[in-house]
């Protein structure tokens, strides 16, 4: 099914606020689409959190400190919004539209009061964007219990990063994994102290666009113009969004498996309309078209249950879909144990390689 929203040009430099602090400034970063995850291809189509209600379900987050990729629009907004009320100590958030982050920020000064907020400017689709996002994240708190990988692109057209990736596969996987290493050190500490700190990945039923064999590695780094064919249906921009989408759910798979004192499991937001459609043409839009659609102010539920549902109500490495239900895995790759471990092992390699530059 189909998640996506979209957001502005890029901020200037990083602030902090509803406690009306500031702190220091990042360079400008390259524009890219921050959003929620896209969905097609799903076998059947369920409500959205039917026996979930925030108000109610979400518990105290007092104590804890969260961070939420492209939380300027779309779903990552919908999420702090709604955590926000349940009194965390301190909500992170990256994107790259400075002037939604201030309004977010302004918003929450009045909401929620209470809470710190701060905004870090970050382009995800850039290796060295997330590497500063990072070490500006850890020089400012020394826990971190939730982290929700929720910034993306979906059905673009062919095109690489400034790290000569494909772009959707570098925007919505590997610029994750990047800020997953890097923050690895304090997630475990995090659990260590006080018992659990989750990784919620957005991925996306859309997993069933991917190439054959899951992730074709011989090309990520090029454009992949040619993957999935010519045919406009569902055609190259979804193979390419579906292989970036199998690959955030296999490493969630993986991710548990190597860190399992770690809570990590990837999720499907649902079919949700949001503004990044307004790029989409017609025959791409097409088979999103035939789904029942999330209400746009219920899409941010399914990770937010994630994110804060008791810790023994989620099994480590799993996939959720809309119900908190686990989700049946339709496809060869989506199941593929050694694939799994390959992608690590091809992420780690690719990370290991940018570190040393």
């Amino acid at each position: 099914m189909v998640v996506v929203y979209k957001v502005g040009s890029p901020p200037l430099h990083l602030s902090t606020r509803i406690k009306h602090t500031s702190v220091s400034s990042l360079p400008l970063q390259q524009d890219v689409h921050s959003t929620g995850p896209p969905h097609l291809n799903t076998t059947q189509s369920k409500p959205a959190m039917p026996s979930f209600a925030p108000d109610r379900d979400i518990p105290s987050l007092a104590g804890k400190v969260l961070l939420i990729t492209g939380g300027t629009a779309g779903l990552g907004l919908g999420s702090i919004t709604e955590l926000s009320k349940h009194s965390p100590a301190h909500i992170f958030f990256t994107g790259r539209n400075r002037k939604s982050a201030d309004s977010l920020i302004a918003k929450l000064s009045t909401s929620a009061p209470d809470v710190r907020i701060t905004f870090i400017p970050c382009d995800i689709s850039s290796l060295n964007s997330v590497r500063e996002a990072a070490a500006a994240f850890t020089a400012q708190t020394q826990r971190l219990d939730i982290l929700m990988l929720n910034a993306g692109i979906m059905a673009v057209d062919p095109s690489l990063s400034v790290d000569h990736y494909e772009i959707q596969f570098a925007t919505n996987y590997l610029g994750h994994t990047l800020l997953v290493r890097r923050l690895l050190p304090l997630l475990e500490r995090t659990a260590e102290q006080h018992g659990d700190a989750r990784i919620v990945n957005l991925t996306s039923t859309a997993y069933g666009q991917a190439p054959s064999n899951g992730v074709d590695f011989a090309t990520l780094k090029t454009s992949q113009a040619s993957l999935g064919g010519m045919l406009p249906v569902p055609g190259g921009k979804w193979s390419r969004y579906g292989q970036s989408k199998v690959a955030q759910m296999l490493y969630s798979q993986e991710l548990a498996k190597r860190h399992p004192t770690l809570t990590s499991v990837s999720v499907h937001p649902g079919v949700i309309q949001t503004a990044l459609f307004d790029h989409v043409d017609f025959f791409t839009k097409l088979p999103t078209m035939f789904f029942k659609k999330t209400p746009l102010e219920q899409g941010h539920w399914q990770q937010c249950w994630a994110a804060t549902c008791p810790k023994s109500g989620l099994k480590n490495g799993e996939y959720y879909e809309p119900g908190g239900v686990v989700g049946v895995r339709t496809t060869r790759a989506s199941k593929d144990v050694q694939l799994a471990a390959k992608l690590w092992e091809w992420t780690e390699k690719e990370l290991d390689a940018f570190e040393r530059k």
